[in-house]
């Protein structure tokens, strides 16, 4: 496995615990994001290295950085149809170019001049972000934010063919570890090695209100 891993009891002391963050894996040339799907899509994926078979250009795929967030959405790769969990290590410059696109799901009245503003927007854009709460491993909500986004049109089509690095199959790490959580033997886990990933560009983290202070 080319991801990086650490004991979660080592690594939480030092994530922060509020405000908005992405954490994650990551280098100068490259972001590990995770995905979770049915056996037919992850294995196509590991096999040719980028998507498609099964996999749908037509729908909008999600992706996360953070690992814990992800394994509270697919129950630890235990839920049907998100069986195959996928790390996905992503071009830097890539990612960065889907945040510099997104468009909150939501309206935010601080970013947009106003409703209509921000509905326009959303329509042309391919990348759609999303803040949710972080998860503890066993699903316990954090005060801490974690961030997902969407693609859609060209933002996926480049996703699934363009500007992916490597995609490795973590599923047996992910039901070892989940089997620890299960026991609540959370001093015995091991997650994916993250930090907080900050922007180069300060206009990205000021329009994904990416806090920068460690609460």
């Amino acid at each position: 496995m080319k991801l990086h891993i650490e004991k979660y009891k080592i690594q939480v002391t030092n994530w922060p615990k509020s405000g908005q963050h992405i954490l994650a894996q990551f280098d100068d040339s490259k972001i590990v994001v995770y995905q979770s799907y049915r056996p037919e899509i992850g294995s196509f994926a590991v096999k040719n290295q980028c998507f498609g078979g099964e996999f749908s250009l037509n729908r909008m795929t999600w992706i996360k950085p953070n690992f814990l967030w992800m394994m509270y959405r697919n129950g630890w790769g235990t839920k049907s149809g998100q069986e195959v969990v996928l790390a996905i290590h992503l071009k830097r410059d890539a990612f960065e170019r889907y945040a510099a696109q997104a468009v909150y799901s939501s309206f935010q009245a601080e970013l947009y001049k106003d409703e209509n503003d921000w509905k326009e927007k959303l329509k042309s854009s391919d990348v759609r972000l999303q803040w949710d709460p972080d998860h503890a491993p066993n699903g316990g909500k954090e005060e801490r934010r974690a961030v997902q986004l969407g693609l859609r049109n060209r933002a996926i089509r480049s996703f699934a063919n363009e500007d992916i690095l490597l995609i490795e199959d973590i599923s047996a790490f992910v039901r070892e570890q989940g089997e620890l959580v299960k026991m609540k033997k959370l001093d015995e886990l091991w997650t994916p090695l993250e930090k907080p990933f900050v922007f180069s560009d300060e206009a990205i983290n000021h329009h994904l209100g990416i806090c920068k202070t460690i609460h």
